[in-house]
């Protein structure tokens, strides 16, 4: 029977409610369903990343906001685009899922090499579906792309454009690296964008927590083959852990590294044009007095001036992507019966097989001078930030501190299910194919990815669907 002495109104918003309820449930059963059909590629949910972390302060997210900005901004030659470079901004080759992830399905880096009127040709190793990528020479090539000889260690970034052609870079003319005579000598290594989400929990976690966590579970590392290192700065002797082979220290360093070898700004901490092609950049491309993103000190006295008026974009990214959230795993806890049951499995088949000892599923954060990161207490990122040797399938042939040819770092899993590419190189979009590529000649993870190969095919769809997941 209906109340009658509860008002029509009432009686409409109670409906709504289960309504609401109903469909919520709904959704929730969808997605789950959806999560445990999915095959080995492509995004399994729809974007949970990119936000602001929980808790900050007014303050903290007025800056959050300007460094976004900042990061979506495109640049041009007046603003110090170039004169070499391999994308327009950060948020381009950042972009997936959200502002601040890994290589969209649509590589930005097509547009770029016409944009403004610029005339570059497309390298092979860059593909419109294909993921953004930077080019490394392992040895110093001679103007033609030939090794020189003697055989000297190069290792660095060689743009894949010039800024030639462009309307706002008249009387520049600059020739592309030769990349088919370097790829023909095997000279060259490809690296993918890194995902930056939760990067300033990875920031505030402190040397010795790490270390504690590389000295535990000795014995079954052993057993497995598994052994590794920190990378470390070569200054002050700390741990470095961003990157790819854990080659920076800190945000600030990793942006404004970025900010000049990707859009070839120069910058405070990298203040002058780079002369990567054994050419002297002629004075026609030098079209800004250098650093060209600095402190604006003009603006200081400036009234209503604020702090990110003053502050060098460098700076601005680096809180952008200190204060960005970690991606948001579908289960909140994987031993949690809401959590579905293969998910449940895949987790615990994930440390049967021995992935957990490198893949560490958390680490505890340090006091931090921001709240905000502080209260997270634990980044849940899937890594021990430590280098492993991946043996000669992986090989990059580059070395960046103590990293070796073949050593990269252990890379973060959180946000696995929401990228489109894997490996350091961008080289599979194969969850599977991705796993397999662990296991070559001296690599550490042979005896897990043995483990794995051992597996039926329905433990591995359901170690997938876990990975899927976070």
């Amino acid at each position: 029977m209906v109340n009658k002495s509860v008002s029509r109104d009432t009686r409409v918003a109670r409906l709504g409610k289960v309504k609401k309820a109903v469909l919520a449930a709904g959704l929730l059963i969808s997605a789950s369903a959806a999560l445990l059909a999915q095959t080995n590629s492509g995004a399994s949910l729809p974007a949970r990343a990119g936000g602001a972390l929980p808790g900050l302060t007014a303050e903290e997210l007025t800056l959050f906001n300007a460094g976004k900005a900042q990061f979506l901004e495109e640049e041009d030659v007046t603003q110090g685009l170039g004169p070499r470079f391999n994308a327009l901004n950060c948020a381009g080759c950042h972009a997936q899922p959200a502002v601040g992830g890994s290589s969209p399905a649509v590589n930005p880096q097509i547009a770029a090499a016409s944009a403004g009127g610029a005339r570059n040709n497309i390298p092979s190793f860059i593909t419109l579906n294909g993921p953004v990528r930077e080019a490394r020479f392992k040895f110093v090539v001679e103007t033609d792309g030939r090794i020189d000889t003697p055989q000297i260690r190069d290792g660095g970034v060689h743009d894949l454009f010039t800024v030639t052609g462009r309307s706002d870079a008249p009387g520049c003319s600059l020739t592309q690296p030769p990349f088919a005579t370097v790829a023909a000598q095997n000279n060259l290594a490809l690296r993918i964008p890194t995902p930056l989400f939760g990067a300033g929990l990875i920031e505030a976690i402190t040397d010795s927590t790490i270390m504690a966590n590389y000295r535990s579970h000795r014995r079954a590392k052993a057993a497995l083959g598994i052994s590794g290192r920190p990378n470390r700065n070569g200054n002050d002797g700390t741990i470095t852990r961003l990157g790819w082979k854990a080659q920076n220290k800190s945000l600030t360093v990793f942006a404004g590294e970025a900010y000049t070898v990707e859009q070839g700004i120069t910058n405070e901490l990298f203040p002058n044009e780079r002369d990567t092609e054994n050419t002297p950049l002629p004075r026609e491309c030098k079209k800004n007095a250098t650093p060209e993103d600095h402190t604006k000190t003009e603006l200081i006295s400036q009234a209503g001036a604020t702090f990110a008026d003053v502050a060098s974009n460098i700076v601005e990214f680096a809180i952008f992507m200190r204060f960005l959230a970690p991606p948001a795993p579908a289960c909140d806890s994987f031993s949690n019966s809401s959590c579905p049951a293969d998910i449940r499995r895949g987790r615990n088949t994930f440390e049967q097989i021995g992935c957990a000892e490198c893949h560490t599923p958390q680490l505890a954060i340090d006091e931090s001078s921001s709240a905000a990161i502080t209260s997270q207490r634990t980044a849940r990122l899937f890594s021990d930030l430590v280098l492993h040797s991946m043996g000669s399938g992986l090989a990059d042939g580059i070395q960046q501190g103590l990293a070796g040819d073949d050593e990269f770092r252990t890379a973060p899993l959180w946000g696995l299910g929401q990228r489109l590419f894997f490996l350091h190189d961008g080289r599979t979009n194969n969850l599977d194919d991705s796993i397999q590529q662990h296991a070559s000649r001296d690599s550490e993870a042979n005896q897990v990815i043995s483990n794995y190969r051992r597996l039926g095919a329905s433990e591995k769809q359901k170690l997938i669907n876990f990975l899927r997941s976070l």
